[in-house]
């Protein structure tokens, strides 16, 4: 089946942000950030380069399955979007930035494009023979 062009725009914008997750794990500055991921996680004890890594290789493992549109792939954006988008909003509700809605926005936008396309994650594997390639999934 076609892979959407919304889950390859989607799967790459996710997988820039990994890459600059990684990048800034290596060239993190404590002073920059007011609130870091491990904060944003309610893991204050946990050190922040190594919660952006963590984050950034997590990130990637849902992307392959997204890309790939395997079942685990959706359920597990489904998740990432709900998770990311319930951190953003308390945190645009308790400090009332910009960044914070923008990626509340995003996260609504990318779980609401994700169920909009759900029919595409329900494939079967390649057909075994030529009998079974005239089947229709439905």
């Amino acid at each position: 089946m076609k892979r959407p062009i919304g889950i390859g725009i989607i799967s790459y914008y996710y997988i820039f942000g990994a890459f600059i997750l990684f990048i800034t794990s290596i060239f993190y500055e404590s002073n920059i950030n007011e609130i870091g991921i491990s904060d944003r996680f309610g893991l204050t004890h946990v050190p922040e380069q190594f919660m952006r890594v963590v984050v950034a290789s997590i990130t990637l493992i849902i992307i392959y399955g997204y890309m790939k549109l395997k079942k685990w792939g959706f359920w597990l954006m489904i998740v990432y979007s709900i998770l990311f988008g319930t951190i953003s909003l308390v945190l645009t509700l308790t400090y009332n930035q910009q960044p914070y809605i923008g990626n509340m926005i995003w996260s609504f936008i990318v779980l609401l494009y994700t169920l909009y396309t759900h029919k595409s994650f329900k494939h079967r594997k390649g057909c075994e023979s030529k009998a079974d390639s005239n089947y229709v999934i439905r």
